[in-house]
């Protein structure tokens, strides 16, 4: 039975990214490492954006915007994001740029094949495939257990299910830069709703039908959706170049809770999603340096997380939302209409101060986020 340092369960996101930060430690060439998956990360599968003032990755920044629109029913506004660019980066280029990377390093290596076991042992753990057995001194695993949360009513699950459309369209109509972050103006239906817009040029861009919500719905209903945005831009002629689709688990269960030793969970898997807004890659970014610095001096994985107070605020924003999901736009309006748009990415960031909380938080509304601080209080 073949033994490795380290086994990646999963190659998803955190994944790659925990790899991309071992490879820039320098620290890594006497680790033996083995990432497995089923899927051989081929494909243009998904999208990532996110705000970011540094020149992490620009190599593979397929586009950037240095303003974003917020829209409700009631106003539009164009959010100056200063000091942060909004971001996108294609699936299929992180894939190619992650994997070019890890080719010139022959002590990590790739297998397609479907995980179905793994377990700490005590002084080393195994991990089974579907055709293979092997050990190794550390796991990391991202494959999603959503058994976990559902399993559980202390912690509620909301999902950010979405499909995107590329598209190019006969009329220029779009504004290529300024990406739409949110647009709360289509019909809501009882739920938190938005459409999501990422112009490439004036007759090019992603358009996403999100929610964030209990429950999935029928794909023809995200479609038809898009197709009436689309129709009340102006646009009569156009091709769907690519089509998306995801869901993100949005909840505030302590994944960590359920890391050993030698295994932890990472990404979504272990609570690495921004619990409030679905928002991943930049989460994961500082979760994946924050990890490799751990390993420089650490091995119990038990010890890697902590607790503070932005979960808490999360766990709230959750339950109310939870409760009552039709009130998404009048929270994320209350948060964009007036307040400075820096300072509240900054807060998403978690990077804020106790004052600038507090400047924040008072932005929304008091009732609701009330109640529930009482119901978790008492």
């Amino acid at each position: 039975m073949k033994h490795y340092n380290y086994i990646f369960t999963g190659t998803g996101l955190a994944a790659l990214l925990t790899v991309y930060e071992m490879i820039l430690s320098n620290k890594i060439e006497d680790k033996t490492i083995l990432l497995i998956d089923s899927d051989a990360k081929k494909t243009n599968d998904r999208t990532w954006c996110f705000w970011d003032d540094s020149n992490r990755l620009e190599e593979i920044i397929s586009k950037k915007w240095d303003a974003t629109l917020f829209a409700d029913e009631n106003f539009r506004k164009k959010l100056d994001i200063q000091p942060y660019h909004y971001k996108m980066i294609q699936g299929l280029d992180l894939y190619e740029f992650i994997f070019n990377q890890i080719s010139k390093h022959q002590n990590i290596h790739f297998l397609q094949e479907k995980v179905i076991d793994f377990s700490d042992l005590g002084n080393h753990c195994l991990v089974k495939t579907e055709e293979t057995s092997f050990t190794c001194n550390k796991v990391f695993n991202s494959i999603f257990n959503l058994t976990l949360v559902t399993s559980q009513k202390k912690y509620p699950l909301l999902q950010q299910h979405f499909i995107g459309w590329f598209i190019k369209s006969k009329e220029p109509v779009f504004d290529e830069n300024t990406a739409t972050f949110m647009d709360f103006s289509v019909n809501q239906k009882g739920n938190t709703r938005f459409m999501y817009v990422l112009p490439i040029s004036k007759n090019e861009a992603l358009l996403e039908y999100t929610l964030f919500s209990k429950d999935l719905l029928s794909k023809n209903e995200y479609e038809d959706e898009i197709e009436l945005y689309i129709k009340n831009l102006g646009i009569t002629e156009y091709e769907i170049v690519e089509k998306e689709q995801g869901n993100i688990p949005m909840t505030s269960y302590p994944f960590w809770e359920n890391n050993s030793k030698n295994i932890i969970n990472i990404g979504s898997s272990g609570g690495w999603t921004k619990a409030s807004t679905g928002f991943t890659f930049k989460n994961v970014t500082k979760k994946s340096k924050q990890l490799v610095k751990f390993l420089e001096t650490e091995s119990d994985f038990t010890k890697f997380h902590k607790k503070d107070k932005f979960w808490f605020y999360d766990l709230l924003f959750i339950d109310v939302l939870f409760q009552d999901n039709s009130i998404g736009s009048e929270l994320f309006s209350g948060l964009f209409k007036d307040e400075n748009s820096g300072l509240i990415l900054k807060f998403l960031d978690e990077e804020t101060s106790l004052f600038e909380d507090l400047k924040v938080i008072l932005k929304c509304p008091k009732a609701p986020f009330m109640k529930a601080l009482f119901s978790r209080v008492f």
